[in-house]
């Protein structure tokens, strides 16, 4: 039992998702003050711990052990451990988490960062606008490293909460009203992020990933999502085309360069440029992409894409021409 409660302790430790594994000046300073919260609270903890055991062996004979009969030397013992430690300790916290941490890892004032991105939640998924370009993408958000990015979050429906704990902490995005967040990444790397506000039956699986590329390698990714879709070139992709276009996919999704300007699911203009589907909840391949088609409420149980009881053929024909959407 105690080996699994350990292992259980320390599994929110690693991983792709950890609030430990700082990767920004944010992070680092909410990962410090966490240890620090960690150490003292384990010092009030055996503090209280030794009160206690004092208390139940004074039940059993007078005076406190190694003090004899002083009842002056229990009262200040309780006055320490009981009231001027937590006091003490509780006002300093206060002090650095509010004054310090706080203000640290606030936003940034408006035009002070080199780029914002705009951040939509939907239930479940995420939404990437570029403001000053075409660029739109789903869940997987990117930015130039070691920039200070500025993101701006709201919500299409209920209320979500965005969170990158490797970067810095977390805001929640509320209907009617725009919150923002400064992300600044030290070096190139991919940054899993989750939505942290119960948000209906799909919440765990609405993940997304941040990704900090090299400023150069950045700028050719968003030169490329602001371009419109490639026109299809073989049979099959244009088959698949002709099949987007006249069952329900065009009046949910948008493909620009294309009559299909649907608002309701993602963008799909460069869809094959992301390696998930379904806010993370597959992976972006020749294997999964035509079963989320055929079936995504079996995948992702409540989303608001329908199944559309495709042929075989019409599935085969989707999965080539959206695969071409690089």
């Amino acid at each position: 039992m105690l080996i699994a409660a350990i292992a259980l302790g320390v599994a929110g430790c690693g991983g792709k998702q950890s609030t430990l594994d700082t990767h920004s000046t944010q992070s680092h300073d909410i990962r410090t003050l966490w240890w620090w919260m960690l150490v003292v609270a384990g010092i009030v903890f055996l503090g209280a711990i030794a009160m206690l055991t004092i208390g139940w062996i004074r039940r059993s004979r007078p005076g406190l052990p190694f003090f004899g009969q002083s009842e002056r030397v229990e009262t200040r013992l309780v006055v320490l451990f009981g009231m001027v430690i937590p006091v003490v300790v509780l006002v300093a916290l206060f002090f650095v988490a509010n004054v310090y941490v706080i203000g640290k890892t606030e936003p940034p004032k408006p035009g002070s960062t080199a780029m914002s991105v705009e951040v939509t939640g939907h239930q479940w998924w995420w939404e990437a606008h570029y403001p000053g370009t075409t660029a739109v993408t789903a869940n997987e958000i990117h930015i130039p490293a070691a920039t200070r990015v500025e993101v701006i979050g709201n919500t299409d429906d209920v209320i979500h909460s965005f969170w990158v704990p490797e970067l810095n902490r977390k805001i929640d995005l509320i209907p009617g009203r725009n919150n923002r967040l400064l992300l600044d990444a030290d070096s190139p790397g991919v940054y899993r992020g989750q939505c942290a506000e119960f948000c209906g039956l799909q919440h765990a699986h609405m993940s997304f990933e941040v990704i900090a590329q090299p400023p150069a390698q950045f700028r050719a990714w968003l030169q490329n999502m602001a371009a419109d879709a490639r026109p299809p070139t073989t049979p099959a992709e244009q088959a698949g085309q002709q099949d987007f276009m006249a069952d329900q996919c065009a009046s949910c999704h948008t493909i620009r360069g294309t009559a299909a300007q649907g608002q309701i699911g993602p963008d799909l203009t460069h869809l094959a440029s992301r390696s998930t589907i379904a806010a993370l909840t597959l992976p972006n391949d020749a294997e999964y992409l035509p079963r989320w088609i055929r079936d995504p409420q079996h995948f992702k149980p409540g989303n608001r894409m329908p199944g559309l009881n495709l042929s075989d053929q019409d599935v085969a024909a989707l999965v080539s021409y959206l695969r071409s959407l690089r």
